[in-house]
């Protein structure tokens, strides 16, 4: 697999989910990522820890200078519990759980976020305003209703299928209401 392909491949999706969901400083993004998908095969059955590094690199390249963080999901042997930075867990009042991910419990990318992390910590239950999933690990759990899923340009990453999702207000009031335009459907 081209590496430096799958970086450059990694931070277009990014920017792109950021851009179509106006994501902004202080929000989180979540990633769901099976580097066994990535790789071209089934999720959970051959974990890759340099994809895993890649991949997480490549989506703070593209966050870290936007003041978005970035909140990495577990596998199910976690409960798809999240590896986020210790000051967002703080900031935003999060439970922090005692945890330490493993290639086989956890993943590839949560291994390298506690890397690439200043202070990494986990938590079980967090509310993104987006998020993007790769090889199909049900973010949507992780991300704050109304959920609307993103059309991206790029359907994979490597061998993975990728699909995202942004959020907006729930619209409430009934036919008597109105209600502000919404930027991201724009309709």
């Amino acid at each position: 697999m081209d590496l430096v392909k799958l970086a450059q491949n990694m931070r277009e999706l990014t920017t792109e989910v950021v851009v179509k969901s106006l994501v902004k400083s202080g929000d989180i993004f979540v990633l769901g990522l099976s580097t066994s998908e990535v790789n071209g095969g089934v999720i959970g059955h051959n974990s890759n820890q340099e994809v895993g590094e890649v991949i997480v690199s490549a989506a703070l390249d593209v966050l870290r200078p936007r003041g978005i963080y970035l909140a990495v999901q577990g596998c199910e042997h976690l409960n798809r519990a999240l590896a986020v930075e210790k000051e967002l867990a703080e900031k935003r009042d999060l439970e922090v759980v005692s945890v330490l991910p493993s290639v086989h419990a956890g993943g590839s990318g949560q291994l390298a976020a506690f890397k690439f992390f200043t202070d990494p910590v986990e938590v079980e239950h967090i509310t993104a305003l987006c998020g993007l999933d790769i090889g199909d690990t049900a973010i949507g759990m992780h991300i704050k209703h109304v959920q609307i899923p993103l059309r991206l340009k790029q359907k994979e990453l490597g061998f993975a299928h990728v699909s995202a999702l942004a959020s907006r207000p729930k619209l409430i009031g009934g036919a008597r209401a109105g209600y502000p335009k919404d930027e991201i459907r724009k309709y």
